[in-house]
């Protein structure tokens, strides 16, 4: 700091203090979006029944963590939606990466991939349940079908717009197409498949949400749809709320891998 000059001591201020003001905005948006939620629900001014309110889901937790029986639920939907996640990375790497080696395979399937990825995959969910069964391995799958199709052309495309010349200078020195991958096509594609990550564990647990709706006995997804059948909000907007806390944690993880590839690099 001592080696600094004026003019980048008064930047870095600068730049401290902005991002404390960001801070405590967002800090203060929630709270003030929680109070007058709390105030207008004890006040009569909205229905309590209807949008329950803070203090009320709060409750609502807490019973649900001493009877340990919301475990349950954010466990099965949490393993559901990392195993979706995980296979959804390693067959979208291994299915650009046969496209990459194959230009004919990538011209025959991509009309393909191109119309299953813009199939809405809620339609896809019914079907999977005659075919698998009202199963966790039926929601898995649902999880992934949202997200494998645009992940492989994403990462397809990643690996077709890695700098030629680096290839080129592979192939001059004796190597073959498989050195060229391991050695340039998967390297300058990490941060795009990092990119990538993150939009699929959201698209994932959306997915799994999906597959829960329709097939399973626990997890988020069936609070969700159960509380909402029997008129529990209190029980439906708590686990919309644990649905936004485990979006922004995974997402928060995955964040910080890309951090700390970036140190390391």
């Amino acid at each position: 700091m001592n080696n600094l000059s004026d003019e980048q001591k008064k930047y870095l201020l600068m730049h401290r203090k902005h991002k404390r003001i960001v801070r405590i905005s967002r800090v203060l948006i929630l709270l003030s979006f929680l109070f007058i939620w709390e105030f207008t629900a004890n006040t009569g001014i909205i229905d309590s029944f209807i949008f329950s309110s803070p203090s009320k889901i709060a409750l609502c937790f807490f019973d649900m963590v001493l009877d340990k029986s919301i475990f349950l639920h954010l466990g099965v939907t949490l393993y559901e939606t990392i195993l979706s996640f995980l296979l959804v990375i390693a067959i979208s790497i291994l299915m650009a990466v046969a496209l990459w080696f194959s230009s004919k395979l990538s011209e025959i399937l991509d009309p393909y991939l191109v119309v299953l990825n813009s199939l809405p995959k809620s339609a896809l969910a019914p079907l999977l349940i005659v075919w698998l069964g009202a199963t966790k391995t039926t929601i898995i799958v649902a999880g992934m079908s949202v997200a494998v199709f645009g992940s492989i052309l994403s990462l397809y495309t990643s690996f077709t717009t890695v700098d030629p010349g680096k290839i080129k200078l592979i192939y001059t020195l004796g190597g073959n197409r498989f050195h060229a991958l391991t050695k340039v096509v998967l390297p300058s594609s990490i941060p795009s498949i990092i990119s990538n990550m993150k939009v699929n564990i959201g698209l994932c647990l959306v997915g799994v949400i999906i597959g829960e709706f329709l097939a399973a006995r626990d997890g988020l997804g069936y609070l969700i749809i159960y509380s909402s059948q029997v008129f529990k909000m209190d029980w439906l907007l708590m686990s919309i709320v644990l649905l936004c806390i485990m979006a922004t944690a995974l997402y928060t993880l995955i964040n910080l891998a890309e951090r700390f590839y970036n140190e390391r690099r």
